[in-house]
C-alpha cells in the first residue's frame, strides 16, 4: 500500500468516526428535546412541583439550580484562577508542584457521588450545615476545581513566551506581566472553560443529593432578606435542583405527570447546557476586544 492510499484510508477513518460520534450526539439532544419541548410553557417553568397530583412546574428546582451554580462559581472560579496563576507562572518543576498536579488529576477522576458523600460527612454532619445550599456549594466547588484549575492553567499556558519576554522588556514585574499582558491574552479561553465548567456543575445531581437535600420547601419570592427561612437567598435551607428533581421524581414515581415533567425538565437541563456552550466562545470574544482593545 502506498502512502497515498494509506493517507486516503486514514482520513477517510477519521471521517467515519467523527461522524457516529456527532450522530450520536445529535440523536441524543433531538431525542431529549423533541421528547421535552412540547410540555414547556410559562406555567411549567415558574410554578412549584406538585408531589400526588398532575400539573406541576420546576420554578422552584430552575431557581435552585441557578443559585447554587452562582455560589459555587463564586467560590471556586477564585481559587483555580490562582491556583492556574501559580502552576503556569510561578511554580517551579520539583517534587512539590508534581504533588499538586497529581493531586488535581486524582481530585478530577473523582466519582461525584464520592464527592457528595464526602461533602455529607464534612459539611452536613461534622460542620453542621446541614442539608443546605452552602454544603451543596461548597461539595460542588470541590467537584469543580480541579477541571476548571487545569482548563484556567492550560489557558495560560497557550499563550506565547514570547509575550512574557515583550512585558519583562518593557520593564513590568512577573505579576504585573500575568495582569496585564497574559490574563487579557487567555480570556477568551479562561471564560471558555468557565462556562463550560458552569453547564457540568449546572448539571450535576449526585453530589448535591448527600449536601443540598432532596426537598425544595415553599420560597416567598417577595422576601428577598437572606436571614429569613423562606427568602430564595438564604444559603442555610435546603435546595432540591433540576437534576436532582427528575432523579427524585423517577425514582418515587408518586407524580401522575412524572413522564411528561421528566421529559420537560430534561429538555430545560439541556437547553440551559447548550447556551453555555454556544454563549461561551462569543462572551470570550467580546471581553478579549475589550481587555486587549483589538
Amino acid at each position: 500500500m502506498n502512502a497515498k492510499t494509506a493517507d486516503k484510508i486514514a482520513t477517510g477513518v477519521i471521517y467515519a468516526i467523527s461522524g457516529i460520534v456527532a450522530l450520536i450526539l445529535f440523536a441524543m439532544l433531538a431525542f431529549i428535546l423533541v421528547q421535552g419541548v412540547p410540555h414547556l410553557s410559562w406555567h411549567f417553568l415558574t410554578s412549584p412541583a406538585r408531589a400526588f397530583e398532575a400539573g406541576g412546574g420546576i420554578g422552584i428546582q430552575l431557581f435552585n439550580s441557578f443559585y447554587l451554580l452562582i455560589l459555587a462559581m463564586l467560590i471556586s472560579f477564585p481559587i483555580a484562577l490562582g491556583a492556574a496563576i501559580y502552576l503556569n507562572e510561578y511554580a517551579q518543576k520539583n517534587h512539590f508542584t508534581a504533588i499538586i498536579r497529581t493531586a488535581i488529576e486524582i481530585l478530577s477522576s473523582l466519582p461525584s457521588v464520592v464527592v457528595g458523600l464526602f461533602g455529607f460527612l464534612l459539611f452536613v454532619v461534622q460542620f453542621k450545615l446541614g442539608f443546605s445550599i452552602l454544603s451543596g456549594a461548597i461539595a460542588l466547588t470541590l467537584f469543580n476545581l480541579p477541571l476548571l484549575t487545569r482548563s484556567i492553567e492550560t489557558s495560560l499556558a497557550q499563550i506565547p513566551d514570547l509575550q512574557r519576554e515583550a512585558g519583562a522588556a518593557l520593564g513590568l514585574s512577573r505579576w504585573e506581566t500575568v495582569l496585564h499582558v497574559i490574563l487579557p491574552a487567555a480570556v477568551p479561553s479562561i471564560v471558555t472553560g468557565v462556562v463550560l465548567s458552569a453547564g457540568r456543575v449546572f448539571g450535576e445531581a449526585a453530589a448535591l443529593i448527600y449536601t443540598a437535600g432532596q426537598s425544595a420547601p415553599a420560597l416567598d419570592f417577595s422576601d428577598w432578606n437572606p436571614f429569613n427561612i423562606s427568602s430564595p437567598l438564604n444559603p442555610m435551607r435546603p435546595a432540591e435542583t433540576l437534576a436532582v428533581h427528575i432523579w427524585k421524581i423517577n425514582s418515587e414515581g408518586i407524580m401522575p405527570d412524572v413522564s411528561a415533567v421528566s421529559a420537560g425538565a430534561s429538555a430545560v437541563l439541556i437547553i440551559v447546557v447548550l447556551l453555555f456552550n454556544f454563549s461561551a466562545r462569543k462572551l470570550g470574544m467580546k471581553l478579549y476586544k475589550k481587555l486587549t482593545s483589538a
